[in-house]
C-alpha cells in the first residue's frame, strides 16, 4: 500500500467514525464518550479512537466541518453557479452549506460552542475561513491580491450571523434565515468608507494562519464591495 492509499484510508476511517459519533452527539456533546459510542456503534475497539483522531475532539470538529465542506463543494458543483450572479452564487453556497445539516442542528450548535472557548478560538477562525474560501471558490473567485483577504472577511461575517441565526430558526424551510442571510448581504453592500492601510497586503500570504488580525488592515470601501458581491 502506497503512503497516498494510506492517507486515504486513514481519512475515509477517521470520517467513518466521526459519523457514527454524530448519533450520540446531541446526547453527549463533543466528548470522548461520543466518539467511543461511535466507535462500538461500527465495531471499531475502543483504542482505535485515539489512534485515528490523536488530538481528540479538536480534530473530530476539524474532521466533521471539513467533511461537510466536500459535501458542499461537490453540491455546488452541481447547482449551475456559472449562471447566476456572484451575490446569487454566495447567497445559494451559505444556503447549501447550511442545508447539508439541517438534521444535524444539535451537533452543529455543540461544535460552535465548543469552538467558542477562547482556547479553540484560532481553530474556529481556521475552519470559518477554510469554509468561505471553498464557497468563493465555488463561486468562481479568482482574486490574489487584498481583494482576496476582503472578500473572505465580509463572508465570513455574512456566514457566521447567518449560522448564529439558522441555528435557532424554526420556520418552515428556514425561510426566516434565508430572508436574514438576504438582508445580511444587502447590509454588507451599504458598508461605509473605513480608510484602512493597505501598504502590507502583499505580506498576507506569508502568514495565513493569522487571517483574523491581519484582515482589520485590510477593511472594504463601498465600490469594492460592490464589485465583490454583485451589487
Amino acid at each position: 500500500m502506497t503512503v497516498s492509499e494510506s492517507m486515504s484510508r486513514l481519512q475515509a476511517q477517521r470520517q467513518a467514525l466521526v459519523e457514527a459519533a454524530l448519533e450520540h452527539v446531541p446526547f453527549d456533546g463533543w466528548t470522548k464518550q461520543s466518539l467511543l459510542a461511535g466507535a462500538e456503534d461500527i465495531d471499531l475497539a475502543s483504542g482505535e479512537v485515539d489512534r485515528l483522531l490523536p488530538n481528540g475532539i479538536r480534530q473530530a470538529i476539524m474532521t466533521y466541518v471539513e467533511m461537510i465542506d466536500r459535501k458542499m463543494l461537490a453540491t455546488l458543483d452541481e447547482k449551475g453557479l456559472e449562471n447566476m450572479k456572484i451575490r446569487e452564487r454566495i447567497a445559494t453556497a451559505v444556503k447549501t452549506r447550511l442545508d447539508l445539516v439541517e438534521d444535524q442542528k444539535d451537533a452543529v450548535r455543540a461544535a460552535v460552542a465548543y469552538l467558542a472557548l477562547p482556547q479553540n478560538a484560532a481553530l474556529g477562525l481556521k475552519l470559518t475561513h477554510g469554509t468561505v474560501d471553498k464557497m468563493w471558490v465555488a463561486a468562481g473567485d479568482t482574486s490574489t491580491d487584498y481583494n482576496w483577504y476582503t472578500k473572505r472577511m465580509l463572508l465570513a461575517g455574512v456566514y457566521g450571523s447567518t449560522l448564529a441565526f439558522w441555528l435557532d430558526d424554526t420556520s418552515d424551510g428556514h425561510v426566516d434565515s434565508w430572508a436574514f442571510l438576504d438582508r445580511r448581504i444587502s447590509n454588507v453592500l451599504q458598508i461605509p468608507k473605513i480608510t484602512a492601510k493597505l501598504g502590507q497586503v502583499g505580506k498576507f500570504a506569508k502568514a495565513p494562519l493569522k487571517f483574523g488580525a491581519k484582515l482589520a488592515r485590510c477593511m472594504p470601501t463601498p465600490g469594492r464591495v460592490r464589485r465583490q458581491f454583485g451589487g
